[in-house]
């Protein structure tokens, strides 16, 4: 039988970034391209403008290690109200991302081969849940009337979502991932049978919402403190967060490096010696090709942005 002291802990990263609508979680992406992450991102909510503003002010050398694919199901107006114009394919087409990335543009292979320089990124949960329950909507069966039972829609796409959660938790996808949700505020009733109100993530329905954060053994917190966005690490009475070394992690980073900040407790950043596959290496980031691959930063150079960073933001 095993024992503690053998437990192998693995350095990839699955986190759960929570935050209310604008608080900047996608954004806050930045300081991970900064760092040298390479970033694949399941685009749902069509809103990644802030993160392309931020890379091009801070590391715009960079900006090409940033991949993306948007996927959103068209609504059109129907007798009774907007429907999906024709079989919805965002929910499947989304999913199909985390076995094998591959677009009209490029083929970057499985996922779970990419390593611990990449990070695959889901934003949103919250936009994905709606597309699950859009998929699952048209296969519910229906009686003579042509009605159905909303029940087994709900019941089909959040076992779906679920499934997907699992297997973006998961050590067999070897790489890290991120995924971006908002919260949603409930009522429940503790142990002693008071009611309170809890945060969860938004999914689909209320039963899906407490059992999201069980797959990630990483959970963190955007939020406006006195107007100053920030990540927080440390559990709230509204919101239960985690992380493998809360004896190493600061209680809260400011969110212009809190994310790279969280990674490199948990983690080394990207060897800089690895992937040299760049055409040219600019002198000053004002002499970088947008969208070009370039260099991988050394250690020094992420220590000397990240200082750009902060002083910029405190000013």
């Amino acid at each position: 039988m095993p024992i503690l002291q053998q437990h192998h802990s693995t350095s990839l990263i699955k986190l759960l970034v929570l935050g209310d609508s604008k608080a900047g979680k996608t954004g806050g992406l930045a300081s991970l391209v900064c760092a040298g992450y390479k970033l694949a991102i399941v685009d749902m909510d069509n809103m990644l403008s802030p993160l392309r503003a931020f890379v091009e002010r801070e590391c715009p050398e960079l900006l090409g290690n940033v991949h993306y694919a948007t996927f959103r199901d068209t609504y059109v107006m129907g007798p009774d109200g907007p429907v999906i114009k024709g079989v919805p394919k965002a929910y499947t087409s989304a999913r199909k991302m985390m076995e094998h990335w591959k677009t009209d543009d490029e083929d970057l292979g499985r996922p779970a081969e990419w390593g611990p320089d990449w990070i695959l990124v889901w934003d949103s949960l919250s936009r994905y849940c709606d597309a699950a329950f859009d998929w699952a909507e048209p296969l519910t069966p229906r009686g003579r009337s042509g009605q159905f039972d909303p029940r087994v829609t709900y019941g089909n796409s959040q076992d779906a979502v679920e499934k997907d959660l699992a297997n973006l938790g998961s050590d067999n996808l070897a790489t890290n991932v991120i995924v971006i949700g908002h919260l949603s505020y409930m009522t429940i009733q503790d142990p002693s049978g008071n009611e309170r109100v809890k945060a969860f993530p938004q999914g689909i329905g209320q039963k899906l919402s407490p059992k999201i954060p069980q797959y990630f053994p990483n959970v963190v917190y955007f939020y406006n403190n006195n107007g100053k966005r920030t990540l927080r690490t440390t559990s709230t009475p509204l919101l239960d967060l985690a992380n493998p070394k809360p004896f190493e992690m600061e209680k809260e980073y400011p969110i212009e490096t809190g994310l790279a900040d969280f990674f490199n407790v948990l983690r080394k950043p990207p060897n800089a010696s690895k992937n040299q596959s760049a055409t040219r290496t600019p002198s000053t980031g004002d002499e970088a090709l947008l969208g070009q691959t370039q260099t991988q930063p050394t250690q020094k150079e992420i220590q000397r942005r990240s200082s750009n960073i902060k002083t910029y933001h405190r000013a």
